[in-house]
């Protein structure tokens, strides 16, 4: 990990990573852009961390009188090895200060000729992003805007514009293992033979990760936000907001529900996808799937209690089953089209 402050580029690259950017293309007029040439908006101040990292644990307990726990979890690169070409930027902004945010880079891509601005998505991305000469959104004096995208998006300049979208989309791949997930008595440690339940095993996933963004708003320690259920909220919040796609996902359900409505015990799923990429709200996602939430101090107008305060979650995905097995037999295909969560509060705390 290197961490330097802008404009000041240091880098640390992998060997095969060095290796593709000191090569020279076939054609002299396609050029692959250097991170200063697609720009930031406007120079100001800030911090870049360009990260390569393959994070490996051998299990993770959660222990109230018994254990939640997960075995064997590892995070990196979709072929094994570590996850890289991730650049995180951090700015505490300016009044009305416009950062990058979101899908910006691809508004301003499309102004510099690199994508197509009658592609649906991209043309969304520009009436949402650009702001005169700048692409981004704009915050306010204080707030403190973390934006993590990839350091070398593969848009090449004289490139085509197609295969520049299909580069930018896929420039972040990753892969995450995990083998059980499970319930255990309050006698367990590492190792021991108590009684379990394994609620899921042999997580295999795989896909591509879009902008992602969190945000800590500076509006002071007051709880003066009221929500529509009643719940009074900080006036200060992390806004997080994140796209991505599971091209490859493998697994044993063994006991559990998805969101309280459909059990799947017992069942195995292969290849299975989550995405954006049909439906009816597929405009301005570029076909990955989104999530969204607001996390602040809130207390419930019900019970008084405070705690964690969860709010303005929204996600928008499609997902596609295409082996669901059961006992070892195929059962035939899956698949959920618009499947959007919204309008869900939660508040978290505490119990004795």
């Amino acid at each position: 990990m290197i961490i330097a402050p802008r404009p000041v580029r240091l880098t640390a690259l992998s060997g095969s990573l060095l290796a593709c950017a000191l090569a020279q293309p076939v054609a002299a007029d396609l050029k692959p852009l250097s991170n200063e040439t697609l720009g930031s908006v406007t120079g100001q101040a800030g911090i870049t961390v360009e990260l390569e990292t393959k994070v490996n644990v051998g299990e993770f307990r959660y222990r109230d009188d018994g254990f939640l726990f997960a075995r064997n979890i590892a995070l990196g690169d979709a072929d094994g090895s570590a996850l890289d070409n991730l650049q995180l930027t951090m700015d505490i902004a300016g009044d009305n200060e416009v950062l990058h945010h979101g899908f910006s880079k691809m508004a301003m891509w499309a102004d510099q000729g690199l994508l197509d601005s009658n592609n649906a998505d991209v043309a969304y991305a520009i009436s949402q992003y650009q702001q005169g000469a700048n692409f981004g959104k704009t915050f306010n004096n204080g707030d403190l805007v973390i934006h993590l995208d990839a350091l070398n998006p593969g848009i090449i300049n004289g490139g085509n514009q197609a295969d520049n979208l299909n580069a930018a989309r896929t420039a972040i791949d990753f892969g995450l293992n995990i083998d059980a997930v499970g319930l255990t008595d309050s006698g367990y440690s590492t190792g021991s033979a108590t009684q379990q339940t394994l609620m899921f095993e042999n997580i295999r996933m795989q896909g591509y990760l879009g902008p992602t963004d969190l945000v800590i708003r500076n509006a002071g320690n007051a709880q003066g936000t009221t929500l529509a259920n009643g719940m009074t909220v900080g006036d200060s919040r992390l806004e997080f907001d994140t796209h991505f796609e599971v091209s490859d996902l493998d697994f044993d359900w063994n006991v559990g529900d998805l969101i309280l409505l459909f059990n799947f015990a017992g069942i195995q799923l292969e290849n299975m996808r989550i995405h954006n990429s049909r439906g009816n709200d597929t405009l301005g996602h570029f076909g990955y799937a989104s999530a969204t939430a607001k996390i602040a101090q809130g207390t419930s107008a019900g019970t008084g209690k405070s705690g964690m305060a969860i709010y303005d979650v929204e996600a928008h995905m499609d997902i596609d089953m295409p082996i669901v097995r059961i006992g070892g037999i195929s059962i035939g295909q899956v698949d959920f089209t618009d499947f959007v969560i919204s309008n869900t509060t939660m508040l978290v705390y505490g119990h004795p």
